[in-house]
């Protein structure tokens, strides 16, 4: 008789332990997610979570700690997206204000009966260049998101230098022409880098658009090709004004626009976008400028693997 006394005593105790362990153990999971849930780190001290001694509960602490990582990871991405997005609205309704205040001024004068046919010929053709301007925007900024988001599909293969460089020169020709800047190309053997055509011709005509628009009537520009192990180097130098050395750093970053050419053409994404197009090519840019002087950016794409 006595032995089945102990016997049910031993088994109320052994049930009575089970329900305590379950609840503590239902207490520690609650009081874990609870912090989860608030973002609330989880201290983990001496291989344990601070609030449990026992090692039998480190594994499953240590799991749920690692989906708080998770969570908080894809927290901070979420909000870094977020400011990245109203930043680049920002920038852009920035970039459009000016073109389509301008648009507006001359539509309107346009409007004005008393104006001679020679005003209205000179507002016409400057509405169409604030028009040219627009969709230029519009189409870097398309650009820009595509490479970023990459929505456009971005095909590299080896593909022959000469032929993407006299694209980029045929596309710019008729504003080296207009301000008479003097382009020479040293001779050099053409050869297959890993590239895509069409859009590392993007990158050349930024650089000679940017190298005409801040090189004075009668200046000069010159690419010049070079080969190395590894890289071939693509120079496009000019004598115009120069880059600060201060401003060096920041000239590839998106919508950046130095002080003094805030008032000339420009939206600050041309360099951006190059950078971009040269990532995806493992490729790369770099530049170096006198102030007063002249830049050169030099442009860095891998020779084709033989």
């Amino acid at each position: 008789m006595w032995i089945t006394i102990i016997l049910a005593v031993l088994l109320c105790m052994a049930v009575g332990y089970g329900i305590h362990e379950k609840r503590k153990t239902y207490r520690m999971i609650d009081s874990l997610l609870d912090k989860v849930l608030s973002q609330e780190m989880i201290v983990w001290r001496g291989g344990a979570y601070s609030d449990v001694e026992e090692g039998e509960y480190s594994a499953l602490t240590g799991k749920i700690m690692q989906i708080q990582e998770v969570l908080m990871n894809h927290t901070k991405s979420a909000r870094k997206e977020k400011e990245q997005v109203k930043s680049l609205v920002s920038n852009m309704s920035h970039q459009l204000k000016t073109p389509l205040a301008n648009l507006s001024l001359y539509g309107e004068i346009l409007g004005r009966e008393e104006l001679t046919p020679a005003q209205r010929a000179r507002f016409a053709d400057k509405m169409h260049r604030q028009t040219e301007k627009l969709n230029w925007i519009v189409e870097s900024l398309a650009k820009m998101v595509k490479l970023e988001q990459n929505i456009d599909g971005f095909e590299v293969t080896d593909t022959k230098i000469r032929q993407t460089i006299l694209d980029a020169v045929d596309t710019v020709y008729e504003k080296l022409e207009q301000k008479k800047i003097r382009l020479t190309m040293e001779p050099f053997e053409d050869r297959l880098l890993y590239h895509n055509r069409k859009w590392t011709a993007e990158v050349f005509v930024n650089l000679l658009e940017n190298a005409v628009k801040y090189t004075e009537q009668g200046g000069a520009v010159s690419i010049r090709v070079r080969s190395y192990e590894l890289y071939t180097e693509i120079q496009v130098t000019d004598n115009g004004r120069g880059i600060r050395r201060e401003e060096l750093t920041d000239i590839f970053k998106r919508f950046y626009r130095s002080p003094e050419v805030e008032n000339m053409e420009g939206s600050g994404i041309g360099l951006y976008l190059s950078n971009l197009i040269l990532e995806k090519e493992k490729g790369y840019i770099t530049a170096v400028s006198q102030y007063g002087e002249g830049s050169c950016f030099s442009v860095f794409l891998q020779n084709c693997k033989n």
